[in-house]
């Protein structure tokens, strides 16, 4: 899920600017394309199994033409020099929703459900996020969350939270993700603080904290922490859920903790740009994508947490047995949401810098 955060205050605005032209654009052209037996879908590479797209394409004999992005932000770009088209479904973080979203849905429009008779899959649990509060402009694809996972050989301290991971017995052994806002939230959350928290002088204690932080910290790493505690550079460390899965893989004995503070979420949805050239052929992917089976097969590629009440009887036991795949629900009564910091972000940029420098 480290695909995932908050540089697009300047494309937001530049959106902003330029955003009224788009209204329209591309109508004409509807029409004709909605009739053409393809539909392209653009997100990260592999986010959407190749099995599941053959056996879509196998169905319903439409092709998927399929563009991967590296970031949330240089979707929006992209999104923005298409006035809104070219792409039919795009998978994005929920960040990324409600920014496009405030712009007057000048590039998004709203998800027809009557279209999509399996959005009754969906677990109720997952919508009215504060992202799209009515899920107006998104339908619920997967969820990440940030978990502990260490190597009890080695660790000797009872690991309950995230405040443990500042024990003085944990010095250089720890593995933490390549992120400002993973890293200076961990901080915040051991002070009691918003992991979203602007305020100038709570921020100040997050930065005092990670200086006490620092010793511990061996490796930084967004894409595969759990190398490090595979191969035995770091015994602890915090990750991704898909991640921790893989460190299971890497070694059975390995724990998984969910922090008794509460673990940071984030949610990946479907969204239709408001000039999607093959409309129906969208709304078709989208429907498929929640069918339960379709929707089991993503998530026994992808370890990320599922969001479908019809997939749970395709799940194959290993991946119901996955604690990194499989949260207990009472977990989701205290999870945690990034979301934009707005102008506090170079404020955040500035005590990373530092962290990683000393």
């Amino acid at each position: 899920m480290l695909k995932k955060r908050f540089k697009a205050l300047i494309i937001l605005l530049a959106v902003s600017v330029i955003g009224s032209t788009f209204v329209g654009c591309g109508k004409s052209s509807t029409s004709k394309k909605n009739d053409e037996k393809e539909v392209n879908i653009y997100t990260w590479a592999n986010y959407v199994p190749d099995n599941v797209v053959k056996d879509f394409e196998k169905k319903t004999g439409i092709k998927v033409n399929y563009s991967n992005f590296s970031t949330n932000e240089a979707m929006l770009s992209k999104l923005q020099a298409s006035k809104g088209g070219t792409y039919d479904v795009i998978i994005c973080a929920d960040y990324m929703v409600q920014i496009i979203a405030k712009q007057k849905n000048l590039l998004l429009q709203p998800i027809d459900k009557a279209a999509i008779p399996n959005y009754k899959n969906i677990d109720k649990a997952y919508l009215g996020q504060y992202y799209d509060t009515s899920n107006k402009y998104s339908v619920p694809y997967s969820l990440g969350s940030e978990m502990i996972v260490y190597n009890p050989d080695k660790v000797k301290i009872d690991i309950k939270g995230i405040s443990d991971l500042w024990d003085p017995s944990l010095k250089g052994s720890e593995v933490l993700l390549e992120d400002s806002r993973s890293v200076i939230g961990m901080a915040l959350t051991k002070l009691g603080y918003s992991i979203n928290e602007t305020d100038p002088a709570k921020l100040a204690r997050a930065k005092a904290e990670l200086t006490k932080l620092r010793a511990n910290v061996k490796v930084f790493d967004a894409d595969t922490p759990m190398t490090s505690l595979i191969n035995g550079d770091t015994n602890i460390g915090v990750m991704w859920g898909s991640q921790a899965s893989a460190a299971l893989k890497g070694n059975k004995k390995f724990k998984i903790v969910y922090p008794k503070e509460g673990m940071q979420f984030e949610e990946d949805n479907l969204i239709m740009p408001v000039n999607a050239p093959h409309k129906e052929n969208a709304q078709k992917f989208i429907n498929f994508v929640l069918e339960g089976k379709a929707s089991s097969d993503i998530t026994t590629s992808i370890e990320y947490i599922n969001v479908n009440t019809a997939a749970l009887k395709f799940m194959p036991q290993t991946v119901l047995n996955n604690k990194a795949i499989y949260i207990p629900k009472d977990e989701f009564s205290k999870a945690k949401h990034l979301q934009d910091a707005g102008s506090a972000s170079k404020v955040y940029d500035s005590i990373w810098s530092e962290f990683k420098q000393k």
